[in-house]
């Protein structure tokens, strides 16, 4: 049996890839202001839990506006935060 060992720059070139698919993903999306995304969406675009964009909210990196019970993002919102989050090599 093959056993492989992942570093922690593995990962975190994992995740500049990732943040990089998103933007071009956004960025073919051209965002509008009223551009308003609900909380399955935006779970669907990130490839994130419902606890993930919860904790997202929680600790202030995602904007958000509740009307009722539901919780809608801005697109511009999101890619701002990607933006924000990325890492220079």
């Amino acid at each position: 049996m093959n056993v492989e060992m992942i570093t922690r720059e593995d990962l975190q070139t994992l995740k500049t890839e990732i943040i990089a698919e998103l933007k071009s993903i956004l960025s073919q999306q051209k965002p509008s202001e009223a551009t308003w995304l609900r909380s399955a969406q935006v779970r669907k675009m990130l490839g994130i839990s419902p606890g993930t964009l919860q904790n997202l909210r929680i600790h202030g990196h995602l904007r958000f506006t509740k009307i009722g019970g539901s919780f809608f993002y801005s697109q511009r919102d999101i890619a701002a935060m990607l933006t924000q989050n990325s890492s220079q090599r």
